[in-house]
């Protein structure tokens, strides 16, 4: 049945995070796009924890907002608490988070897409693939229709063969309340794609009303809170709520162990392969078994409603272990739950199978983003849905694929871990994944990548506008500190009170600004520097730019000197028709990872694992390097 007369451009299969960026950036870039989603009251639904951010995928979401996605934009206009994490530390490990309304933000997102001209969005479930010639042409939804596509994102999630453990009860779904997906791993592993089975798990909800937060310790938001999007279309947040943290306990402990032989993860009946880095309350009661206590953080889900989000208690322990035990935990005595936690398992591909545009490499036209590759993460999901957008939309206007480069953002870094290396547990993006975490600060997402997100069509012109202004007036801000001659009786006074040595004779305000001890407020004492930066209107951004430039350029510089060298490396391109068993020197290791996965230069080959160092010397003497 075609009830559907027109092709689409782009088709986009499932409405989380990955398949909201995928369909507005394909959308906003001039394809015509269809979202085909199994609910569309769920579209961007939060499923699991209610925030946004967070150590490096923080970054992520500053990377997403300057190419000219939505999420942080939406996260902005949703969110009830602002904090940056790590600022005790250098600032390649400052990591903006926002707690969200989740009823909002699924909301915000709905509004934002509806409004996108070349959008529609139909509610269906898509069943199966329409191939013809290794190339997509469209999909077929359970109520038997078909509709034609020249291109395909599949976003599906949790939901390909859903699986749902509550102890030691089993029951199809992609999250609580909604089925599974099935049809669509059963078309691809008959074309010859491998795919595999993961896990994840989610705490309980609960009721505000029934804890006693007088037992836990608040945990307020930044009083001088930031925000996500570098445009000037949403605002920091006036007003915030509070989350609380407490703790597990031996006790609790003790009564969480009385369900682990009916716990699925450990009586085997789920034998796929979880997050290690966000792991059960009972896999860290059996790894960390000498500690006490575990952190339990608790989380509001938005404004006007008491819906809590029990963090760090993730768990598919049967419904009377969950209750028994957190009753225990201090402010819990009188809990009343919501919705049990419970584990989920479903299918993925493994991410080798496709390029870096995340268009696979077996079926041309179709791309996957998200889950359906192994990640866990709103984050990294939106991060993956907005390149395939942007790839399948470009890849029909026949014009270049975008690639991000490991030291350009940490959006390449996920891409280029997932295509090259792969991945065997759910992958979670750590500033510790990025070898050029210094270039890929939080604070300088929209120096690196606005200019290409407006190149391709989807960063507005006055975001690149208030870049340019940005930078020059840094770059002044920087030439005028190395100009301004400080006087010890002006200055010593705060390196005093700083517990940093004094200076006798007059001194670059340069150099003092440098030593680590100093930052701003102290500088802005200073008549001149707070002249300066009235006359001049330096924001915040501006002088937090200006304060790591000048604090930190000597590990700027030596970073952007080991990424020109991985430049070199990715300048030698290997073409795709390259026969790696015709080089008979290289490894029987090498050759068979190189062929499987093809990389398309120098510089990836070298991070496959089981290519060494003089396979890579063979190669490059082969291709006369």
């Amino acid at each position: 049945m075609n009830l559907f007369k027109d092709t689409y451009d782009v088709i986009v299969v499932g409405g989380g995070h990955a398949g909201s960026e995928a369909a507005s950036a394909a959308a906003n870039l001039g394809s015509k796009t269809l979202l085909i989603t199994m609910n569309l009251q769920n579209i961007a639904q939060m499923s699991c924890n209610p925030a946004m951010g967070g150590i490096a995928k923080g970054q992520i979401v500053r990377e997403i907002d300057a190419l000219g996605g939505y999420s942080g934009i939406i996260t902005d206009k949703s969110a009830i608490q602002f904090k940056m994490l790590n600022i005790s530390k250098g600032p390649a490990m400052w990591s903006p988070r926002a707690q969200s309304d989740r009823m909002r933000f699924a909301e915000e997102w709905r509004m934002q897409m509806e409004s996108l001209e070349n959008l529609d969005m139909y509610q269906d479930m898509v069943s199966g693939l329409v191939i013809e010639n290794e190339k997509i042409v469209g999909v077929k939804t359970s109520l038997g229709i078909t509709i034609k596509a020249k291109s395909v994102i599949i976003t599906a999630g949790t939901f390909l063969n859903g699986l749902i453990h509550i102890g030691e009860k089993t029951f199809g779904g992609g999250r609580a309340g909604e089925r599974s997906a099935i049809g669509i791993t059963e078309d691809l592993v008959k074309l010859g794609f491998e795919a595999g089975r993961m896990k994840t798990g989610t705490p309980p909800r609960v009721d505000s009303r029934s804890l006693d937060f007088s037992k836990m310790i608040e945990q307020p938001g930044d009083t001088n809170p930031s925000k996500f999007s570098f445009s000037d279309s949403t605002k920091p947040l006036t007003k915030q709520m509070s989350c609380h943290m407490t703790y597990t306990s031996l006790d609790v402990h003790d009564i969480l162990r009385e369900g682990f032989d009916r716990s699925p993860m450990f009586n085997g009946r789920i034998q796929s392969t979880g997050p290690r880095y966000c792991p059960s309350i009972e896999d860290k009661i059996d790894r960390f078994a000498s500690k006490e206590r575990h952190q339990m953080f608790i989380e509001p889900e938005g404004w006007n409603t008491n819906e809590i989000y029990v963090n760090g208690f993730s768990t598919s322990l049967p419904e009377d272990i969950q209750d028994k035990a957190l009753r225990q935990v201090a402010g819990f005595k009188n809990v009343k739950f919501l919705r049990f936690g419970y584990a989920i398992e479903y299918d993925f591909f493994p991410p080798t199978q496709l390029k870096h545009t995340l268009e696979t490499k077996k079926v041309e036209g179709l791309y996957f983003a998200g889950q359906i590759n192994g990640t866990t993460g709103y984050e990294e999901a939106a991060a993956q849905g907005l390149m395939a957008g942007i790839n399948a939309s470009l890849k029909l206007k026949e014009e270049k694929e975008f690639i991000l480069k490991r030291n350009e953002a940490y959006i390449g870094v996920l891409i280029d871990d997932l295509i090259t290396k792969g991945t065997e547990e759910p992958y979670r993006m750590f500033t510790s994944r990025a070898e050029y975490r210094t270039l890929l600060r939080q604070d300088n997402a929209d120096i690196r990548l606005t200019e290409k997100g407006f190149n391709i069509g989807l960063a507005k012109k006055e975001n690149l506008d208030k870049v340019n202004n940005k930078q020059t007036k840094t770059a002044s801000f920087l030439k005028r500190l190395k100009e301004i001659s400080v006087k010890p009786d002006e200055i010593n006074p705060i390196l005093e009170e700083k517990g940093t040595a004094t200076i006798k004779q007059s001194m670059k305000l340069y150099k003092i600004a440098a030593r680590p001890q100093v930052d701003f407020k102290d500088l802005k004492k200073l008549k001149e520097v707070s002249k300066y930066i009235e006359e001049q209107n330096i924001d915040r951004d501006i002088e937090e730019q200006t304060a790591i430039e000048i604090k930190y350029s000597g590990y700027i510089n030596k970073e952007k000197n080991n990424a020109d060298k991985l430049t070199r490396l990715e300048n030698v391109m290997i073409p795709d028709s390259f026969d790696y068993n015709k080089v008979k020197s290289l490894s029987y290791e090498a050759r068979e990872k190189l062929e499987k996965i093809k990389p398309i230069n120098i510089s990836q080959a070298s991070r496959i694992s089981g290519v060494s160092p003089s396979d890579i010397s063979i190669l490059l003497v082969y291709m006369g390097r």
